[in-house]
């Protein structure tokens, strides 16, 4: 993932801190300082401010490390500009270090303890608390500032992430700032896209304020935001000597005759995005409901699954979609898993193993080669995974992954995709309009549709995320799943355009 770059990478708390470590090193050997670096991220946040925000009224809340001597840039750049401001301060000025301290100094205006500061009369709120460096739940007066700012009909802008945001997690610590906007640096950090810390954030700016990219690559960023940068070179190709055997036969896993729609939805999502042929896999008392929906989609019948898994032609299988909790799903998953197929397993094909989720990961590591694909909602993450559902979503997805040997989308609203090997995506394009019954199918069916046609799995398995929220934001409110899979031309169009 070295190459993708576009500004994609995701820096942890401790790999920013590194990040301004080096970027002040190479100051330093200019002769110049960490105080530089500061005034360029404050004068970041003026400029975005005066692009965006109307008003005269400024009060910048400050507190008692780098991030406050940040706040202390925007009060004197603010008051250059003509604002009146307002400046409030967690702890005492004697008591900060280094070149928040030098910036302190600088302001020639009154500073009044925090919780003195009177939020009615701004326009504009600064939270220049703590950013990324809060390590401790906020209570007591500081909460109750908080909470003022929050309620108070002024814009309100975070430096670097909302204070009471934790920086890796996107958890709240007690209480937390929410902003309107949110004015970041060098590149975002994983509270920026993990939910709650994302829905504080409001709008999300990065601002460059001189650290390389050579910096960041010695670094090594390690968590990237899913965008078409790393994956869209990667996509089937529509041209050339192709035919629809070229193409691979996709399969999907009926369920019982009252439980047919899920794996239709998968079924149109893996032909919409380009497999060549797809096939619905039946019980015998389905095969009616299903002749009467399906034209393109070929219908096989899912007694003779066996003999279907010894045809590899059948290059990629879904099961989960309304498959059926039962025995029999759990031993069509582990004959899938067996066959060496590429397979897409989701929903009821992850909840049978609820018992024993070490029997499907060693069904899985049994074929290192074989593409599988995990595809779980929370409730489904926690039924396999139960040990790790507590852990925060991007260690918890990287965990699961190396546990199970599969490339794991641990689907919601903040979507993170992790691979045994360590890559991992987390994804900010999702709409909540996805929030209906039968997109996380429909999900499983565009993955499915990739692995047909050979895609490398952790690629196939992003750009099927990305397609996906895609088509729901093209299409708007009111969405339903059945609207989803005859939006994926559209996306592809546009992904293959120029």
């Amino acid at each position: 993932m070295s190459a993708y770059r576009s500004n994609c990478e995701i820096l942890t708390v401790s790999q920013m801190a590194q990040a301004d470590a080096l970027a002040i090193s190479d100051l330093k050997a200019r002769g110049r300082s960490g105080a530089d670096l500061m005034e360029e991220a404050g004068l970041t946040v003026v400029r975005e401010i005066l692009k965006r925000i109307e008003g005269r009224n400024a009060l910048i809340l400050c507190g008692p490390g780098n991030n406050g001597g940040d706040g202390f840039v925007i009060a004197r750049h603010l008051k250059e500009a003509g604002w009146d401001v307002e400046v409030g301060l967690l702890g005492d000025i004697p008591k900060l270090r280094g070149d928040a301290h030098h910036m302190a100094t600088l302001w020639d205006g009154e500073i009044v303890p925090i919780e003195s500061c009177n939020v009615s009369k701004a326009d504009l709120i600064v939270d220049a608390i703590f950013g990324t460096g809060l390590a401790r739940e906020i209570s007591g007066k500081l909460k109750t500032v908080i909470e003022s700012t929050n309620g108070s009909s002024a814009k309100v802008v975070a430096v670097d992430i909302p204070s009471g945001i934790k920086g890796d997690t996107g958890e709240i610590l007690g209480a937390a700032v929410k902003a309107d906007l949110t004015v970041t640096f060098c590149r975002k950090k994983p509270s920026h896209l993990l939910f709650p810390g994302k829905e504080y954030c409001g709008d999300t700016i990065v601002t460059d304020i001189g650290i390389s990219d050579r910096v960041v690559d010695e670094v090594g960023a390690d968590i990237f935001v899913n965008s078409p940068g790393y994956w869209n070179g990667s996509l089937p190709a529509t041209t050339g000597d192709i035919h629809k055997y070229t193409k691979g036969h996709a399969v999907v896993v009926s369920g019982d005759q009252t439980h047919t729609g899920a794996c239709r939805l998968a079924a149109m999502a893996a032909l919409r995005v380009g497999a060549g042929l797809v096939s619905v896999s039946s019980p015998g008392d389905a095969l009616e409901t299903h002749a009467a929906h399906l034209t393109s989609i070929m219908i096989r019948h899912r007694e003779q699954l066996s003999e279907d898994l010894k045809n590899d032609k059948l290059n990629c299988w879904c099961i989960g979609p309304a498959a059926g909790v039962s025995e029999e799903t759990k031993q069509d998953v582990l004959a899938i898993l067996e066959s060496g197929t590429a397979a897409v397993l989701d929903a009821d094909a992850l909840t049978v193993f609820e018992e024993a989720p070490l029997e499907l990961f060693e069904a899985i590591k049994a074929n290192v080669k074989r593409p599988c694909v995990l595809t779980p909602h929370a409730g489904e993450f926690g039924r396999i995974f139960p040990y790790l559902k507590k852990l925060d979503k991007i260690t918890a997805t990287r965990n699961a992954a190396t546990l199970s040997g599969a490339v794991i989308i641990y689907k919601g609203a903040d979507t993170v995709i992790a691979a045994p090997d360590g890559r991992t995506v987390i994804c900010d394009n999702a709409p909540a309009t996805l929030a209906t019954a039968g997109s996380g199918d429909v999900l499983a069916g565009i993955v499915s549709g990739l692995l047909a046609q050979n895609m490398e799995i952790f690629e196939a398995s992003c750009a099927a995320q990305w397609i996906h929220s895609e088509c729901a934001n093209i299409f708007g409110l009111g969405l339903i799943s059945e609207d989803l899979p005859g939006l994926v031309p559209e996306v592809l169009k546009r992904l293959k355009s120029p």
